[in-house]
């Protein structure tokens, strides 16, 4: 069998089918007048009435609402499970999911305990009287948690969580792919299930439209429907007067899942792209991927991770408290994934209504690692485009001189075209300057303009940036990144690493390469000589 090694051909070619879709959503439950102490003293003093705001006024609720899901618990004649420490729940819920023939309901309700936010009475004294007095404070404590496994007609499988202490917060997870396999067989579209995602198809098309028209309203409603159920701590009045729950984006996971044709075309694209992009993880290509600037204060670490799971490797690229993540699915699937942890790392809020501007994040990062991807592994110029760049050219009457392959200048003007590649509103000249005169060993106050606008010139006549029209900025060509990437990834990995080994003689010296030359030369050596006394 022949398998292909290009990562473009195999992503052209090879890959039978493609979707993006929202995958793991964990939501954030919670009432938003109640998350600060101001809200809670409010709650008890101004809603309900009472004289002093203490816990021991939370303690009736929290008693009433533990009775009322044991309650449900023996109505809806499911089992109470309490989980170990160390015990996974997924795969409790994979048990009993296996079990459930229905279309909707209940599987289980689980209980653990857990640290939350809670809050807790602090005894204070009055700075004038020194009387002591009662003050409600925000803490951490380990209370119950109730898990709620259930079955639902539109998003299958789910949980919703919540705290047994005041107030009440809760955690929901859904998960997108488990939305799009319920809406292909509601709609009587044939296909084969991968696990966690969809493997085939009989109407791609529909699949892609149905996982982009997952929205904010779709989990709005989902929540609203089962809050309608199952018990809840607030009473009518309590929501009334606004004291109802609200959602937001605690993570959020953006997945395209690439289906190959066959097994083994996956496992050599993913191994060949783990071995050629281990330096994801610095600063300037995580910016890169995420369309983030990054700079000395950022957060970091910056990293790439391999771990292997089993078998099966993962590559990991960290953000701030985001990440890409890339492996493997079922020896079938490359699932390529942005985990967001948090909205504000790309300036965006957490609340519901920014999910469609989280999934275009995550969306675009998940694109542009596959585009470094390809091309890091696929940077073939061709003869005809080596000997034009460096060589000098003239277009127009104008004349720019050759960009030569080993010449640092060139090296460095080009390490900033990889830089300035993914920047949305491109790059101005003083941008230019202040990458170029360090690493050129100069101050960026002597690096004159002349000098600037000559490598400017050289660029954009060799097609490697083009001006922004009525502006005096610069974007990267096509041709200009993958130039940049293939002359700077050849010269740093290839070419001077190896021309270390040859011309270190040192005994200490990695000789791989230099050993093997050395047998050469003295073969070649041997074989003229030999030559010379037969003749």
């Amino acid at each position: 069998m022949s398998v292909p090694q290009s990562v473009a051909t195999i992503l052209r070619d090879h890959v039978t089918l493609e979707v993006e879709c929202l995958d793991r959503l964990y939501l954030n439950v919670y009432v938003p007048i109640l998350q600060r102490v101001p809200g809670v003293l409010s709650f008890f003093r101004d809603h309900r009435g009472q004289p002093i705001a203490s816990s021991a006024l939370m303690a009736p609720i929290s008693a009433a609402f533990v009775a009322a899901v044991k309650a449900f618990v023996e109505r809806e004649g499911v089992p109470l499970i309490d989980f170990k420490r160390g015990q996974r729940k997924d795969d409790i819920a994979k048990e009993h999911l296996a079990r459930f023939t229905g279309s909707e309901g209940i599987l289980f309700v689980g209980r653990a305990q857990e640290k939350t936010t809670v809050f807790r009475t602090e005894k204070r004294h009055n700075r004038t009287t020194g009387r002591p007095y009662a003050w409600i404070v925000q803490s951490t404590a380990i209370v119950n948690q109730f898990y709620v496994y259930a079955v639902d007609a539109d998003f299958g499988p789910f949980f919703l969580k919540f705290s047994s202490y005041f107030p009440y917060t809760g955690r929901l997870c859904v998960n997108g792919h488990e939305w799009a396999k319920r809406q292909l067989a509601q709609e009587g579209i044939a296909y084969e299930p991968l696990d966690n995602g969809v493997r085939s198809c009989a109407d791609p098309a529909r699949l892609q439209a149905i996982c982009d028209g997952l929205g904010p309203a779709h989990i709005e409603a989902l929540l609203r429907k089962w809050l309608a159920r199952l018990p809840n701590p607030y009473s009518d009045a309590d929501r009334a007067a606004g004291y109802r729950y609200e959602l937001s984006v605690l993570q959020a996971e953006v997945s395209l899942t690439q289906v190959f044709d066959r097994p083994g075309t996956g496992r050599v694209f993913f191994e060949e792209v783990i071995r050629e992009n281990l330096d994801l993880g610095r600063p300037d290509q995580v910016g890169l991927i995420f369309d983030r600037k990054v700079i000395r204060t950022t957060p970091g670490p910056f990293r790439t991770r391999v771990i292997t799971a089993g078998v099966v490797p993962h590559l990991y690229v960290d953000y701030k408290s985001s990440r890409i993540k890339q492996y493997h699915k079922e020896g079938r699937a490359l699932r390529t994934e942005t985990v967001i942890n948090d909205a504000r790392d790309f300036g965006i809020g957490k609340r519901l209504v920014n999910l469609p501007a989280l999934r275009e994040v995550g969306a675009t990062a998940n694109r542009r690692l596959l585009d470094v991807q390809r091309i890091s592994h696929d940077p073939i110029l061709g003869e005809t485009t080596f000997a034009r760049l460096t060589q000098p050219r003239e277009v127009d009457g104008q004349r720019a001189s050759a960009l030569r392959f080993a010449d640092q200048r060139t090296q460095t003007l080009l390490s900033a075209l990889v830089i300035f590649r993914l920047q949305p509103a491109g790059f101005a000249a003083r941008d230019l300057r202040s990458h170029l005169a360090p690493l050129l060993g100069l101050d960026p106050d002597n690096f004159r303009q002349g000098r600037l606008s000559y490598e400017l010139r050289r660029l954009r006549l060799h097609g490697l940036i083009e001006r922004i029209p009525r502006s005096h900025r610069y974007r990267v060509t096509e041709l200009g990144f993958r130039t940049a990437l293939f002359f700077t990834r050849a010269y740093a990995r290839l070419i001077r690493p190896a021309l270390a080994q040859l011309v270190d003689a040192r005994p200490t010296a990695d000789a791989r390469l230099r050993r093997p030359f050395e047998q050469l030369d003295l073969a070649i050596d041997r074989w003229t000589t030999e030559a010379k006394l037969a003749s």
